[in-house]
């Protein structure tokens, strides 16, 4: 598989990323069987990143990648990264980053992580984080370079959802490392012009924002929590933008999936192929929900780009909202 640079890091990614969240779920819903031999394919198919967090499965998740990397000869293992959350009304933000980094070691088995994210929406509204408890002194950046210098964090970044202008102005900051950037076929404002009156939040110029700063960018949501991989609903569709609800989020798919009728491979492998063509994203985190899943996966970065001709039907589709207006 093919691995890019990410970003400043200088570290090599593989194009795709073993996700642990709750979402795709088979590190926290399967069984240890499934569990070890999720990771064998992984690894034989060349991805060498899993991505987790403090809050998946409530600890869950670093808990089985911690087991399952630990019975694995340690020049085999992936590199791993994790995520942490702020109460703004918490008090220091270094005391309560380090507090959840050491108990996401213990349970990852490990002593460091290469990379640290902050998993907090940004903005003012409730339940976000004001970018300025991100760039004030004594604030998250103050306290991801004070783990950089106790050596056990080499690289920090965070997860670009909430206010579109606030996630942008955290990338400006030259602060960060790495970005996890929300880009899909049913929203891609992030990397792709969108009308001025677009439906839910428009990251517009993030991307491009990235790039300029060498920024490294995660793919995460590729597949729109599984509404464009499958109409089945798994009960663990959670909406991550705004006007996202399952029945407006499916007939996007569904016309999205339209546009593409002339390319080969089923829906979830055209979704994450849409993301694996754009050249500012460095690696696509990618959901699982059962080994299949991953196969399938595992077969895109082999498979032709969209073409053109598709890329321009989903062009026109997004000029239209989703074919809402002529």
């Amino acid at each position: 598989m093919k691995t890019n640079t990410l970003g400043r890091t200088g570290l090599q990614i593989s194009e795709l990323v073993f996700g642990g969240g709750f979402v795709g779920g088979i590190l926290l819903h399967a069984s240890d069987e499934v569990r070890r031999e999720a990771i064998r394919r992984a690894l034989d198919g060349g991805i060498n990143w899993i991505d987790t967090a403090a809050s998946y499965g409530n600890g869950q998740s670093e808990e089985v990648v911690g087991w399952l990397l630990s019975e694995l000869p340690e020049p085999r293992r992936p590199q791993v990264s994790t995520k942490v959350a702020v109460d703004s009304s918490g008090g220091s933000y270094l005391d309560q980053i380090r507090h959840s980094l050491t108990a996401s070691l213990a349970r990852l088995q490990m002593t460091r992580v290469p990379l640290l994210q902050l998993h907090n929406k940004l903005g003012d509204d409730e339940n976000r984080l004001p970018v300025d408890e991100l760039i004030r002194p004594a604030g998250v950046l103050d306290a991801f370079d004070a783990l950089k210098s106790d050596g056990v964090i080499d690289h920090a970044g965070f997860t670009a959802l909430g206010d579109p202008a606030a996630c942008l102005a955290v990338v400006e900051t030259g602060r960060v490392d790495t970005a996890q950037v929300y880009y899909n076929a049913i929203n891609p404002s992030a990397g792709i012009d969108v009308p001025a009156a677009w439906y839910s939040e428009n990251y517009q110029g993030l991307l491009h924002c990235c790039q300029a700063r060498n920024v490294g960018v995660l793919g995460i949501r590729v597949y729109a929590a599984g509404i464009l991989a499958t109409g089945e609903q798994h009960g663990r569709e959670i909406p991550v933008t705004s006007n996202a609800d399952y029945d407006s989020e499916r007939r996007r798919a569904e016309a999205v999936m339209n546009a593409l009728a002339d390319v080969s491979g089923s829906d979830s492998q055209k979704a994450l192929r849409f993301v694996l063509d754009q050249p500012a994203v460095n690696a696509a985190v990618i959901g699982l929900a059962e080994l299949a899943h991953l196969d399938e996966a595992l077969a895109v970065p082999d498979m032709p780009g969209l073409g053109s001709r598709s890329q321009q039907h989903l062009r026109e589709l997004w000029a239209s909202d989703f074919g809402q207006t002529a």
